[in-house]
């Protein structure tokens, strides 16, 4: 089965997370997902296989050299967005890509373009995988699935490839910030780790943005409209003030490299009361802490404005991964030496984000992220080069042979 196989069958799997369920896994589609993953890993004769009541899958690859080698680790997440459905995934494959407009879905008028993403012109000539246009693709992450299981086959099929003992970890709900708070590093068992969860080909990444959810709640006071003065307290009026009180300049629409932002991901109400969701980034630890303070200020003042009417919870997420692979960057250059050995050009650059890598870091498992070949995650106009992805594949087995060298 070719790493392209695997893609094809992973994203048919409807694995969107949820962030109002409040269980691990979040939606009952990851664990499928992770059956059917434990069920091939047996089939490829790996050991150690576990999979846990929460939907974290583990499993070992043997060493199959005498020398004293780390034991390192891939992993990628088995969720999808909940920004859009992850359900019914049509993918298709357009052979050879000739530079042109791509019609995703002709009924709804649907068109990925270069005009719109010129990125795609860096591809001509390959074999790009799209959507149908009503869903997103999957190949966040489960690019990264399949390339991890696809070199851990081909590592196996290939004992003359001398390497240590290598562990694969795939878990939930990474895409709501709680992929690695139930991930067991003590029995991962891991020197360092790769999360294979970057964007397009090249990327290597030790930086991500700090981050925080944030969910504000207005009380407003529903009256008869048409005996409202002076008694009505508009909850939506309320949630508009506030969202307005926020730098419109600093939102991600207008920033780029290592500006921070704020976010605003959901609103919802009636006169009665509304809900505001935002989340906060920014890559300084100092810069970041900043932000929310600006939010508590922003409440604050509206509060002054509608007495007792708006309470705000804030809640980090994750931080920069810098700070604790920085001082083994040696896992880094691995990963580096890596890609130009199977002629990838290196691209290290920030995180505008994060990764299940981010929170296992400061857990103490080191874990820079690879590309996994995929762009415009979390919309329709998802997609992945094959070629990427069997690059990816190549860096994995790669990284395995110099880490045992």
């Amino acid at each position: 089965m070719t790493v392209v196989d695997r893609f094809i069958k992973y994203v048919k799997f409807d694995t969107e997370s949820d962030t109002e369920t409040g269980i691990t896994p979040s939606t009952s589609g990851q664990m499928v997902l992770a059956r059917e993953l434990e069920k091939e890993l047996r089939e490829i004769g790996l050991e150690d296989i576990t999979l846990d009541d929460n939907a974290y899958l583990m499993a070992t690859l043997p060493a199959n050299t005498e020398k004293k080698v780390p034991t390192i680790g891939f992993i990628a997440h088995l969720d999808t967005s909940p920004d859009l459905t992850g359900k019914n995934v049509n993918p298709r494959i357009v052979k050879n890509y000739d530079g042109k407009d791509i019609i995703l879905n002709k009924d709804t008028n649907v068109v990925l373009s270069p005009s719109d993403f010129p990125e795609m012109l860096a591809y001509i000539g390959q074999d790009l995988i799209v959507t149908d246009g009503n869903t997103l693709l999957g190949a966040d992450d489960k690019a990264g699935i399949a390339e991890i299981i696809t070199a851990i086959k081909y590592l196996k099929d290939h004992p003359e490839i001398k390497h240590g003992k290598i562990r694969i970890g795939f878990n939930p709900d990474e895409e709501i910030g709680l992929g690695a708070h139930k991930f067991d590093v003590a029995k991962f068992g891991c020197e360092w780790a790769y999360t294979m969860d970057g964007g397009p080909i090249g990327e290597l990444e030790y930086e991500n943005f700090n981050a925080a959810g944030v969910k504000i709640n207005i009380q407003g006071r529903s009256v008869h409209p048409g005996y409202a003065k002076n008694k009505m307290t508009n909850a939506l009026i309320i949630a508009n003030k506030l969202i307005s009180l926020l730098p419109a300049n600093e939102r991600p629409e207008h920033t780029t490299g290592y500006e921070g932002f704020f976010h605003l991901t959901n609103i919802s109400g009636t006169v009665d009361s509304a809900t505001i969701g935002y989340i906060i980034r920014d890559h300084n630890r100092e810069l970041f802490e900043n932000r929310k303070k600006q939010m508590l200020k922003v409440v604050d003042f509206i509060n002054q404005l509608y007495p007792d009417s708006t309470t705000v919870e804030i809640r980090d997420q994750y931080y920069n991964m810098r700070e604790k692979v920085e001082p083994v960057k040696h896992i880094v250059d691995i990963a580096f030496e890596a890609m130009e050995a199977v002629g990838v050009t290196p691209i290290v650059k920030p995180i505008r984000g994060g990764t299940d890598g981010a929170q296992l870091s400061f857990k103490g498992l080191p874990c820079p992220n690879i590309f996994a070949g995929g762009h415009n995650f979390h919309g329709r106009y998802e997609f992945v080069p094959v070629q990427s992805m069997e690059k990816a594949v190549e860096v994995i087995v790669k990284i395995a042979e110099k880490v045992a060298n």
